[in-house]
């Protein structure tokens, strides 16, 4: 005995044109398939409408606008970028106040002992060669095992304040040195010393050789720092032999670090 089932008639529809009209219609309980849709994706803003700066940039527009490099004509040109134009500038040197021709002046006047050119130093004081010379120093002073960065520092502020204080006592109300320039002639002055640290290098510790050396760069230094100090203010040259005596103590402690 066999069973019969009724199995009901599948419709595929076919168009809203062709007769086929909507199966749902002719039959309500025939399930409809979906046809799947593409995700949610939200609606991308106008680049017009957008607040947001990178979600309205155009990269064609921005390509049209710059034809080429910049400072040549064109829509690449300075003006449209704001006006950045670097020729004018001054070099980053000159910016910081560092003149190498300047410190360089100063040096080589230093180097003859017994001609010390105090017109270069007349026309403007500055630190940065001070600050090479200590550099200087305290590299050589590390080379022969002697870690002395503070030291040298401390004693070369405290040596100028020393001498910027003897030298206006001594002049009194005519002294009109002040302690910018005392210090750069200072440390402009420190540049035999810096010769002898390099010198100590390949001079043995013991023996008078080394003190005779020091002896000679510290008569350097004492000579090109007093000739300085009476030359650049006034008041100083009926007491040079006071203020060559401060000089020559401040030298030779200098040396000292040097030669022990």
């Amino acid at each position: 005995m066999t069973k019969e089932f009724t199995v009901p008639p599948v419709i595929f529809p076919t168009g809203t044109g062709g007769g086929g009209g909507n199966p749902n219609a002719a039959n309500p309980n025939l399930q409809q398939r979906r046809v799947p849709t593409a995700p949610f994706q939200p609606a991308r803003p106008a680049a017009s409408s957008s607040s947001i700066p990178f979600m309205s940039f155009d990269i064609g527009s921005a390509a049209s606008s710059f034809t080429g490099p910049i400072g040549i004509g064109g829509g690449g040109s300075s003006s449209s970028l704001g006006g950045a134009n670097f020729d004018d500038e001054e070099p980053l040197l000159d910016e910081l106040g560092i003149h190498p021709d300047q410190i360089w002046k100063k040096t080589k006047s230093i180097l003859n002992p017994f001609r010390v050119n105090p017109i270069v130093h007349k026309d403007s004081s500055d630190l940065s060669g001070p600050i090479f010379f200590y550099l200087g120093l305290c590299l050589f002073q590390l080379l022969a095992g002697k870690i002395q960065f503070g030291v040298i520092l401390g004693w070369i502020v405290v040596a100028s304040i020393f001498l910027y204080v003897v030298f206006n006592m001594l002049a009194g109300r005519n002294g009109n040195l002040d302690l910018h320039t005392c210090t750069s002639v200072v440390g402009y002055c420190m540049l035999p010393v810096v010769i002898l640290s390099a010198i100590s290098l390949f001079v043995p510790q013991g023996g008078g050789v080394r003190f005779v050396i020091s002896a000679v760069f510290v008569f350097w230094a004492t000579r090109a720092c007093t000739g300085l100090m009476v030359a650049l203010a006034d008041g100083g040259e009926e007491h040079r032999g006071l203020i060559a005596y401060a000089c020559l103590l401040i030298y030779t402690l200098f040396s000292l670090l040097v030669i022990f």
